[in-house]
């Protein structure tokens, strides 16, 4: 079932991407229009369903100006399973590498955790209930039905308990009450708590058995092998998160939770392959690294295609996962690429470099800025923290200097200036700088601060 959030147009897609992404409109674009195609597909009536590929994209452009962050975005407003990896990992290991197809199977393991975790919050209030009726049976344990009958004084009203099984349901109704208040949470409590499986069964020569097999079988082995709980004694507050969590597993179909899975990741997944550019041939040489790039280009292209994967969830086809891929391409061109790979990245961007008034709409505007999640970590120790229009002008420029004259690291830069900047505040509070204190941050004390910073071309301190 494709939630709501799939149903958004592409220029409300844009609109959400702004939010916390400044700039880069063109890739904006692409994307926005690539997510809505999906849902397009999804919704088109005849057999001309199967035959629309999706439009791989490939984004052109140097480290930290937002190619991972558009993606990564893009599959959370989209609530969609999302990968990344880089592609260099699979050239480590001589010719070989990492297997290739680990990337979908990744990619089936995070729509594993999206199905399973919603449905969970599905179950939640019967699993709060179940809970709710363990952890009275640890505090009051209930009688059985054949209780005794009580001596009753000469002046006991009807309402009053005639016997040790109405005595004991009113005890537990009173205490069941304090439990939903919250009276009782530090009060401690004897559990069962199931034993974890102990880390899987060591197979020995694996043989001609693929990655996929061997995790099914010693799966299997651990499914037959029992199941052991331990008593624990723990607090009431940390037993309902330990036994919610218990309980909502129970009441999940696991089954019905991978065949949704296996669906969502095939129709909505999202592969964001980084560093593409370290697998093209450097300079078209033909030495043995360029021989092990150009293979590991070959093994990609028909998972790009669109092929049949075994996971431990079942089989998936790759033939409408969304490929995004990306490249600072500094060295090697798009066009080193083996054609057909390149064939299957129809959408190209080039995304911009950075400039100073980019950086200051950084430190400004985003939902998730630096200056707001600084503002947010010292508020939490009631401290309020506050730029001036000057400071966010004068942090935008030492960064964007920093950037031409040593390295070029986009926006990350960002990181190492608000770093330096702050780490005294943040060392300070709450020891010298108590609660209820305000630090306005302005121009001179940027400067003030940053100096050391801008006076050291080396920078070797403060490189990432």
């Amino acid at each position: 079932m494709i939630s709501k959030e799939h149903y958004l147009t592409p220029r409300q897609i844009v609109e959400e991407l702004d939010k916390y992404i400044i700039g880069q409109k063109d890739a904006k674009r692409n994307v926005a229009i690539a997510l809505r195609n999906r849902w397009r597909r999804m919704n088109v009536k005849n057999d001309m369903k199967g035959e629309i590929v999706p439009n791989n994209i490939l984004m052109i452009g140097a480290t930290g100006v937002g190619k991972t962050e558009i993606a990564r975005r893009l599959a959370k407003l989209a609530n969609a399973p999302f990968t990344k990896v880089e592609a260099s990992k699979f050239t480590e290991v001589g010719y070989v590498g990492r297997d290739v197809e680990s990337m979908v199977r990744d990619l089936v393991e995070q729509s594993v955790n999206l199905v399973k975790a919603e449905k969970k919050e599905e179950v939640k209030q019967r699993a709060e209930q179940i809970v709710e009726d363990i952890i009275l049976d640890a505090l009051i344990p209930p009688l059985r039905q054949n209780g005794t009958v009580t001596t009753t004084s000469a002046d006991q009203t009807e309402e009053e308990p005639k016997t040790e099984q109405e005595l004991n349901e009113r005890t537990r109704e009173r205490f069941r009450e304090k439990i939903r208040n919250g009276e009782l949470e530090d009060r401690k409590i004897d559990i069962n708590v199931q034993k974890p499986s102990g880390g899987g069964v060591g197979m020995i020569g694996g043989g001609m058995m693929d990655e996929s097999s061997m995790i099914n079988l010693q799966e299997m082995i651990g499914n037959m092998m029992p199941k052991k709980s331990k008593k624990r004694k723990v607090t009431i507050e940390e037993a309902r998160r330990i036994l919610i969590e218990e309980e909502s597993s129970k009441l999940i179909d696991m089954d019905e939770v991978k065949e949704l899975a296996i669906q969502r990741a095939e129709n909505t997944g999202i592969i964001f392959i980084d560093e593409i550019d370290k697998i093209a041939k450097s300079g078209g040489g033909k030495g043995g690294a360029d021989v092990s790039r150009e293979g590991v280009q070959r093994d990609l292209l028909p998972i790009v295609e669109g092929s049949t994967i075994n996971t431990k969830y079942g089989v998936i086809k790759s033939d409408h996962i969304l490929f995004i891929a990306a490249g600072a391409f500094h060295v090697a061109k798009p066009s080193d690429l083996i054609p057909e790979l390149q064939g299957r990245f129809p959408i190209r961007v080039e995304l911009e470099n950075l400039t100073k008034d980019d950086f200051f709409h950084i430190l400004k505007e985003p939902k998730n800025s630096l200056t707001k999640q600084y503002t947010a970590l010292l508020e939490s120790e009631d401290v309020e923290l506050s730029f001036q229009e000057d400071a966010l002008e004068e942090l935008a420029e030492t960064a964007f200097n920093i950037n031409t004259e040593v390295e070029n690291i986009g926006a990350r830069r960002l990181h190492t200036v608000m770093s330096q900047l702050l780490n005294e505040f943040l060392f300070d509070v709450p020891d010298k700088i108590g609660p209820n204190a305000k630090i306005v941050v302005n121009r001179e004390m940027v400067r003030e601060k940053l100096q050391g910073l801008v006076k050291n071309k080396d920078l070797s301190e403060f490189i990432l």
